[in-house]
Order: structure tokens, then sequence, then C-alpha cells
């Protein structure tokens, strides 16, 4: 049985534990805080839109905003399209984007 050896890879001093050097002695590693998490998946009833042209100017409009992951968009000619957008922007912030891009929120 032989022991396998793996290079350290090239700015591996921290990361997960098969790329980081292993840890040697009594040396305390310490570990950064894990920033809390706020992404979302939030879905948006949009009217007004009616081709692959409107759907991507809400796509474009939306992914302007910080902490937008994803948009997408099923778009239901002459109705309400539902928009989904994952992230961590806020729901004000998606509407005024939908507003300022030609296209408006349905009533719920």
């Amino acid at each position: 049985m032989t022991t396998e050896s793996r290079p350290t890879l090239p700015l591996a001093s921290t990361g997960c534990s098969c790329c980081a050097p292993p840890t040697t002695g009594d040396r305390e590693v310490s570990t950064p805080p894990t920033a809390e998490l706020s992404t979302r998946t939030v879905s948006y009833a949009v009217e007004g839109m009616t081709c692959g042209h409107c759907v991507g100017t809400v796509i474009e409009a939306i992914k302007a905003l910080e902490g937008v992951e994803d948009v997408q968009v099923d778009l239901h000619a002459g109705g309400a399209s539902p928009v989904i957008v994952t992230g961590s922007t806020t729901s004000a912030a998606v509407r005024t984007a939908i507003e300022e891009a030609g296209y408006s929120l349905a009533e719920s």
C-alpha cells in the first residue's frame, strides 16, 4: 500500500479540506466567519410583455440590480408573465426596475 501525496495547489493556503495544505502541530486554524446568506427566490407577475424583446428588456433591467443572481421569465403574451428572481435584492428594487423598463406588476 502506498501513501498518496498530493501537491499543494497554487494559492491554496486556505480553503476546502481537499485543496488546503494539511495543518501540523498544535497550530490553531481559524476560519473566517460565515456570512449570513440572504439569497431568496421570489416570483413576480409582470404585465405588458408580448415578445422575446420585452422579456430581454425586463431580464436586463433586473439583472442590473445589485445582488441579483438569476432571472427567469415564462412569457404569457398579453397576460401576466411569471418572472422569477433569485438573489439578495429587495422587492422594491425589482418593482422599480420593472416599472422603469416600461412594464408593471399585476395586482394581486
